[in-house]
């Protein structure tokens, strides 16, 4: 952690919705006029696209270990926990970005290609990180202790394959049976290596629909924001005003001392009411320590 140069990391697993939690903190750093360094964890794969497809491939035909986006064999987690480091320390680091489909070619890269590793622009306020393991610890590697702010996006497991489902196959043209072989090639590094950065979140936003999911693989929709919960969990609860936020959000109540039950919709509103106040504390600190 560092009072100069803080960090906040939000992590959560594919289709976990963690963008629009990045959306919800992009609003808040425009409104209060601070400048964010963004990376995004798909910048920390190992592979491009053609290489991981290949170790996938090989794997299957028992030619390798499995492996998978959610594993550190897939991953440069050394190189994140370092840039973590390195940020904290200068307020500066090296980063790259992974080009989607759909971006056309970035740099000079083709979608599922990095671009060049290249020094941070200077005069951020902090870092910002989304992906899959700002929370990881392992052999060797701790990127959770570099982290100020930690924010968990974790949707119930059948809400988060329905949405992983309808974007794979609608956005990026897999069939069912392919997201479904993804997520269960996926699904022993979820449990130990995506669950346990849960525990380490300063804050979670669990998504709960209010509808049937019992079976995801023959969800026709989504459940909206309207057709959900939201329940949020405070770490420390010491600090927290709940009867303002629950003065704020309305129809929302407390499940236990540190958790907060809100309607889906609001949950954009909720995440700047209890972040804005959160991200304004860093930087008065980190205006003290200059």
């Amino acid at each position: 952690m560092s009072v100069r140069h803080p960090i906040i990391a939000v992590t959560g697993s594919s289709g976990a919705g963690t963008t629009t939690v990045m959306n919800s903190f992009s609003h808040i750093f425009r409104r209060e006029g601070i400048a964010a360094q963004v990376i995004e964890g798909d910048s920390f794969h190992r592979f491009d696209r053609a290489a991981m497809r290949e170790r996938i491939r090989l794997a299957d035909a028992g030619q390798g270990a499995p492996i998978s986006h959610f594993g550190p064999e897939a991953n440069l987690l050394a190189e994140l926990e370092r840039t973590f480091a390195d940020y904290g320390e200068t307020g500066a680091g090296q980063c790259r970005r992974y080009v989607h489909a759909g971006e056309g070619a970035h740099a000079g890269c083709e979608p599922g290609t990095f671009t060049a590793w290249a020094r941070m622009a200077p005069g951020s306020d902090l870092l910002f990180y989304e992906g899959l393991h700002g929370g990881y610890v392992g052999p060797g590697v701790d990127v959770a202790r570099h982290v100020d702010l930690l924010v968990g996006v974790v949707p119930i497991i059948n809400l988060e394959w329905i949405q992983k489902l309808h974007r794979d196959q609608k956005l990026r043209g897999f069939s069912q049976e392919a997201v479904v072989d993804t997520i269960l090639r996926r699904m022993p590094d979820y449990v130990n290596h995506i669950c346990p950065q849960f525990s380490r979140t300063h804050v979670n936003f669990q998504r709960v629909p209010t509808v049937d999911t019992s079976n995801p693989f023959i969800a026709k929709d989504i459940p909206s924001a309207d057709e959900s919960m939201v329940v949020i969990r405070f770490a420390d609860p010491k600090g927290i005003d709940f009867p303002y936020l629950l003065s704020m959000l309305h129809d929302s109540w407390m499940s236990r001392p540190n958790n907060i039950v809100v309607p889906g919709g609001k949950m954009g509103l909720a995440m700047q009411l209890i972040f804005t106040p959160m991200i304004l504390r860093l930087m008065d600190l980190k205006r003290r320590a200059q």
